[in-house]
C-alpha cells in the first residue's frame, strides 16, 4: 500500500452530498485537521489543505482551487502541493500568505517565541507564500456546477475567519464548515494579533441560527449529524468564554499585573507545554480586562495592575 493510500485509510474519509471530508490523524487535533473536497459538475475545490492533504498528496491532480477559511498555519500546511491553482482568502486575511513576515504579523509574537514559531511554520507546516492570492467577500458564491459554497464572514479568530455553507441542486441538504469554531471544550480562540474577542462574540450569535443538515468543523469533532448535537455543542463552546471572564474576575479580587494573569493560566492549562502560551494569554485576557474595565467592573490600581471593583 503506498503512503497516500495507508493515509486515507487510518485517517478516514466521509461523503456528504458532493462534499468529502478528509479527516486529518487523531480526528484533526491541532496540528493536523480536517479539509474538504468540494466537486461540482465544473469544478472541485479543496477547503483547508492541512498535514492530512500533506499525506494524501496524489489529490494535486484533482483540484481546480483552493479556497482557505483563514490564513493560520495548519489551515495551510497542504497549499505549497498546489502551486499552479488559485488560492483564495477573504481579503481582511489574504496579506498574510504573501510573505513569512506577513503571515508572523497574524500572531503577533516577538523574541524567542517569535523566532521559534517562524521556524515551525515553515519546518513543520510548509508555509509557501503565494504572491497573488484571490481575493473574496462575505456573500460571495462559488459556484462549481450545480454545487455552490457561499461565503459567511465570521471574523473573531482572525480577521477574516470565515465558515462555508455549501448546497447543491436536488436536495435540501446543506453542509455548514465551521473552520475553526471548532465546537471544542478548549473553547473559542482569540489570543492572536489579528483576533478580537467581541468580533468572535457576534459571530457565534450569527452562526447559531444557521440551519444546517451536517455540521463540520476543522479540529475535533468532524462531523456533527443534527442540529440538535450541533447546539449542544455550540452552547458548551460559547460558554468558555464567561467562564473564562468569571475566573479572570475571581482572581482579580487583589491587585494582579497582565503577567500574573499570564502566568494563571485562563485559556491554557497550567503546565501545557505551549511555547506561545504566554502572549496568548495575555492578549485574550487583555480583551477580557478591557471590557471589564469598560463595563466598570475592574479598576486599574496603577500602571501594571489591576483588580475587581
Amino acid at each position: 500500500m503506498s503512503p497516500e493510500a495507508q493515509a486515507v485509510a487510518e485517517f478516514g474519509e466521509r461523503d456528504l452530498g458532493p462534499v468529502r471530508v478528509l479527516f486529518g490523524k487523531d480526528g484533526g487535533r491541532y496540528p493536523q485537521g480536517n479539509s474538504l473536497l468540494v466537486r461540482g459538475t465544473r469544478e472541485t475545490v479543496l477547503v483547508d489543505p492541512s498535514l492530512g492533504i500533506v499525506a494524501r498528496g496524489e489529490l494535486a491532480l484533482s483540484v481546480d482551487r483552493l479556497v482557505f477559511s483563514h490564513c493560520h498555519e495548519d489551515h495551510v500546511a497542504g497549499a505549497h502541493l498546489f502551486p499552479q491553482q488559485p488560492w483564495h482568502f477573504h481579503e481582511a486575511d489574504l496579506p498574510g500568505i504573501r510573505s513569512v513576515d506577513a503571515m508572523m504579523a497574524i500572531y503577533g509574537f516577538s523574541g524567542e517565541v517569535e523566532q521559534d514559531f517562524r521556524r515551525v511554520l515553515t519546518d513543520e507546516f510548509h508555509f509557501t507564500p503565494c504572491p497573488d492570492p484571490k481575493p473574496y467577500r462575505d456573500g460571495d458564491v462559488f459556484d462549481l456546477g450545480g454545487v455552490r459554497l457561499r461565503v459567511l464572514h465570521t471574523p473573531g479568530h482572525t480577521r477574516g475567519h470565515c465558515c462555508f455553507l455549501i448546497d447543491w441542486d436536488g436536495s435540501e441538504d446543506r453542509v455548514l464548515y465551521l473552520g475553526d469554531i471548532d465546537l471544542s471544550s478548549f473553547g473559542p480562540y482569540y489570543g492572536d494579533a489579528w483576533s478580537d474577542l467581541l468580533d468572535f462574540e457576534r459571530t457565534l450569535e450569527r452562526v447559531r441560527k444557521i440551519e444546517a443538515r451536517w455540521y463540520v468543523t476543522f479540529h475535533h469533532i468532524g462531523v456533527l449529524e443534527t442540529r440538535e448535537a450541533f447546539l449542544e455543542r455550540f452552547d458548551r463552546f460559547e460558554a468558555v468564554i464567561a467562564r473564562r471572564e468569571a475566573a479572570l474576575l475571581e482572581f482579580l479580587a487583589e491587585p494582579r499585573s497582565l503577567a500574573e494573569v499570564a502566568e494563571h493560566r485562563f485559556v491554557y492549562r497550567p503546565g501545557d507545554a505551549v511555547s506561545f502560551a504566554d502572549p496568548v494569554e495575555q492578549r485574550s485576557m487583555g480583551q477580557h480586562i478591557e471590557r471589564l474595565v469598560a463595563a466598570g467592573r475592574v479598576r486599574r490600581v496603577d500602571d501594571l495592575r489591576w483588580v475587581a471593583c
